[in-house]
C-alpha cells in the first residue's frame, strides 16, 4: 500500500508515518521545509503541481491529509483575531487540504480501493460549541464540509472519504496538558482508515471509533 501523509515531520503526522513505514508499506511524508520529506507547503499552488509531478503514474491508495495550524489560541474577541490570521489558517487548514487532494486525484484513481482520511477536530462540531478559538473552529468546520462534499462527489469513481478527531493530543498544537498520547491517538487513526470504505464514506469518527456530533 502506498500512503501519502502530509505534515509527516512531526506530531500526529510523524507518528502515523512511523507505524506505516514499520508495517511495510511504501509511504510518502511531506512537509513544509522538505528535509527528509517531499516538501510541500500546502498554502503554495505550485508545490501541489510539483508534488503531482513527484507522484506521476505512482497509485496512491490512502491520502492522509494532516497539515495543519492552530493561530488563534487565546487571542481576545475585542481586539484579537486579525484578518491575516484568519487568511492563513483558512489557506492551511481548508484550501491546502483541497488542493492536495486535487493533486493526487488521478493518483488515487489508480489504485484498486482509494481513501482519503482528512483530519478535523471535534471543535469543527456545531452540536458543541463552547466559544473561543474562533478561526481554528471554522477552518476545522469548513474541512469537514468539505469532506462530507467530496465523499459525495467521489463515490462514483470508488473513493471512500472519511473526516476525523484525532483526540486531544499531547503535541505542540495539544500542549502537555492534553488527555492522550500521541501513540494512542495513531493507534487509533490507523484502525479507523483500515475500516474506511464506501459503505462509510463521508463520516466523521473519533480516533477510537465513536460517530462524532456534526
Amino acid at each position: 500500500m502506498h500512503v501519502v501523509i502530509t505534515g509527516a515531520n512531526r506530531g500526529i503526522g510523524q507518528a502515523l508515518d512511523a507505524r506505516y513505514r514499520s508495517a511495510g508499506h511504501e509511504v510518502t511524508g511531506t512537509a513544509r521545509a522538505g528535509g527528509e520529506f517531499l516538501a510541500l507547503d500546502v498554502t503554495r499552488p505550485e508545490d501541489h503541481t510539483a508534488l503531482a509531478h513527484a507522484l506521476d503514474s505512482r497509485a496512491v491508495d490512502l491520502l492522509i491529509c494532516n497539515a495543519g495550524v492552530y493561530l488563534d489560541k487565546h487571542q481576545s474577541l475585542a481586539d484579537g483575531y486579525p484578518a491575516e490570521m484568519w487568511a492563513e489558517t483558512m489557506a492551511t487548514n481548508v484550501t491546502g487540504v483541497f488542493m492536495t487532494i486535487q493533486a493526487l486525484l488521478p493518483n488515487l484513481q489508480m489504485a484498486k480501493a482509494p481513501k482519503i482520511a482528512i483530519i478535523s477536530s471535534q471543535m469543527a462540531s456545531q452540536e458543541r460549541a463552547p466559544g473561543g478559538s474562533y478561526i481554528y473552529r471554522a477552518s476545522k468546520a469548513a474541512v469537514l464540509n468539505l469532506g462530507r462534499n467530496l465523499a459525495t462527489d467521489l463515490a462514483h469513481i470508488g473513493i471512500a472519504v472519511g473526516i476525523y478527531h484525532p483526540g486531544w493530543v499531547q503535541t505542540d498544537m495539544g500542549t502537555d496538558a492534553a488527555e492522550i498520547t500521541v501513540d494512542s491517538s495513531a493507534d487509533g487513526l490507523v484502525a479507523r482508515f483500515a475500516e474506511l470504505d464506501m459503505a462509510s464514506t463521508g463520516c466523521f469518527k473519533t480516533w477510537d471509533g465513536r460517530t462524532h456530533p456534526f
